[in-house]
């Protein structure tokens, strides 16, 4: 690798960084705007013009917090705990294509940090890392709250992975690739030819299996507040609470873009060519996408502002009674539809 692609790849490393962390610090103010307005509230009004630097101020607070390690936990294991759920969660966006290519300094150059011929391998392994920061944590805490968070959060993410899994494999047989550029190609040309309208049960299997694995309500069982105080962060406070703040809201995002790139035709804007249009084709397709994402995100938050938590026992039987049986169902029919394609 040249100097200017290596400079190239560094740039795009360090956007999409920023614009994860902007994104990050935006989600935490919708999130309670949205929610104030759901409930007939301001919200934050009084830091910056509407309240906008009430995410700055909290970041500033978690700082200048005391970072408390109880008395009986593991050290090691508790400090580390935070960022082996924070580090996958931002690395996750890497392989994710934000945009079609655009030209400069006679280069092609892909609008995505790196291109992975196992793209969705690559995502579904990280997320499954995340886990192990959650378990680590609520065991390292000597708690009994954080444990019981961190042995739910264990066993929801392992019950919903499965389904979330087979929900992408029959996307993956639709398009013949585990590169999500190629996922997003397949899916150019008109609205209809978006996987959503091609897979609509995996859609709806996925969208479910995405709010369980980023543990937010009706999901949120890990941490419970009227049950387990906080879960397994109930006895983190300061930069690490912080952290997990962070990691939550980064897994937010990645969810909201994989779904946009798997059934939403990614950067795709119907009916148009972006790569005959230049510079212009390219800020289309970026708008296009963060638009979509926007969507999703915002669904988040009116999701967790409506419906109530469910039982334990229920999130355990949607998982493995309703969801595992659909998706290997789906499998079979879209495997059946495809040898019968081929046949004929």
């Amino acid at each position: 690798m040249d100097l200017l692609g290596f400079i190239i790849i560094l740039v795009k490393v360090l956007v999409v960084f920023a614009a994860t962390m902007l994104t990050v610090l935006v989600m935490i103010y919708l999130e309670r705007r949205v929610s104030a307005f759901m409930q007939g509230r301001l919200g934050p009004n009084r830091v910056g013009p509407q309240g906008l630097l009430q995410p700055i101020a909290d970041g500033i607070k978690f700082m200048m917090k005391e970072d408390i390690v109880p008395a009986g936990a593991d050290k090691p294991i508790f400090i580390l705990a935070p960022a082996i759920l924070l580090i996958p969660a931002l690395m996750t966006f890497a392989v994710i294509p934000f945009g079609s290519d655009i030209t400069l300094f006679g280069r092609q150059i892909p609008l995505q940090v790196a291109d992975v011929n196992v793209g969705i391998l690559y995502v579904l392994a990280l997320t499954s890392i995340g886990v192990y920061g959650i378990v680590l944590a609520g065991w390292s805490s000597n708690s009994k709250y954080s444990l019981l968070g961190g042995l739910r959060s264990s066993a929801q993410l392992i019950s919903y992975e499965l389904a979330m899994g087979l929900a992408v494999v029959s996307i993956i047989l639709l398009s013949g690739s585990l590169k999500l550029n190629d996922i997003v190609a397949d899916q150019q040309g008109y609205l209809f030819s978006w996987n959503v309208f091609k897979q609509p049960l995996a859609f709806i299997i996925f969208l479910v299996a995405v709010y369980a694995e980023t543990n937010r309500l009706p999901f949120d069982l890990s941490e419970a507040e009227q049950e387990l105080v906080g879960g397994y962060h109930t006895e983190y406070s300061s930069i690490k609470f912080a952290m997990f703040f962070m990691a939550e809201y980064a897994n937010m995002i990645t969810a909201a873009a994989l779904t946009v790139t798997l059934f939403f035709g990614g950067w795709d804007f119907p009916l148009v060519d972006e790569s005959s249009l230049g510079i212009l084709g390219t800020v289309l397709s970026v708008c296009s996408f963060i638009l979509k994402m926007g969507f999703f995100l915002f669904l988040f938050i009116w999701v967790r502002w409506t419906f109530p938590r469910f039982r334990y026992d229920q999130l355990m039987k949607l998982g493995w009674k309703v969801m595992l049986p659909l998706a290997l169902f789906n499998i079979f029919i879209t495997a059946g539809y495809l040898t019968v394609r081929a046949l004929v």
